[in-house]
């Protein structure tokens, strides 16, 4: 996303078995975690992450973690970025391209929403807080030819990319989030700044972003190119 899994080989793509014993022991483990409390929690979906990449069952799935995130990334490692050495493009169809440094992006206006993310396989947490500036400023700044009819994100990990329609982008709560659950976005949250589109699912939400892209059409994302629907809307 964005909050998906790992790429793999064609091999792993089909799969490999996840032992009953380990699925079974991993479930206790659950358990724990929702007796204990969200750290425990946080620290077991750290862990189960490339597990859940591997098991073909869904039965990792069942554990209980609760209202929390899980940490996925489509490649085996991200470049770390902080906000000194981050950097945002605008390019494209535009009358005005523009490079963000994440200073100039804080000092913009700031909204502030809480809403809920939610994950296409199942999983969502509530009552998010998120900060940032939302896209239809920056947008407005650019001055979107009349030939632009969407935008499409990249990510600083050099894979995942992500798309919306250009009336989709311009809503009120579509976010250059720079801030998430009361700080700063961390790198496994995909910092330092990310994507947040609102009723939308989670792998709308581009982590790790790096740019922003007017074009002539709605180009098919990551997730979109392996079988996901372009419209990544839900109703609850």
């Amino acid at each position: 996303m964005t909050d998906v899994r790992p790429e793999s080989s064609a091999e792993e793509e089909r799969g490999s078995a996840v032992g009953r014993r380990a699925v079974l022991g991993l479930l206790a483990l659950g358990g724990v975690g929702v007796v204990t409390g969200s750290r425990i929690q946080d620290g077991l979906a750290r862990f189960l992450a490339p597990i859940q990449n591997r098991d073909p069952t869904g039965l990792t799935g069942l554990i209980p973690l609760g209202d929390t995130f899980r940490y996925y990334s489509v490649t085996s490692s991200v470049p770390g970025r902080t906000p000194n050495d981050y950097r945002l493009a605008v390019s494209g169809l535009v009358a005005r391209s523009a490079t963000y440094t994440f200073d100039e992006l804080e000092a913009l206006p700031q909204t502030k929403l809480t809403r809920e993310f939610q994950c296409v396989t199942g999983w969502r947490v509530p009552d998010v807080h998120w900060v940032g500036v939302r896209l239809s400023t920056l947008l407005r700044t650019a001055q979107p030819s009349a030939a632009a009819k969407a935008v499409r994100f990249r990510s600083f990990d050099g894979t995942y990319t992500e798309s919306l329609r250009l009336d989709e982008a311009m809503r009120p709560d579509v976010l250059v989030a720079l801030q998430m659950l009361g700080g700063p976005v961390t790198h496994d949250h995909g910092g330092p700044v990310r994507m947040y589109c609102g009723s939308m699912y989670g792998y709308k939400s581009a982590k790790w972003l790096s740019g922003i892209e007017l074009t002539r059409e709605q180009i098919p994302g990551y997730w979109e190119t392996r079988g996901y629907d372009i419209d990544g809307s839900y109703r609850d």
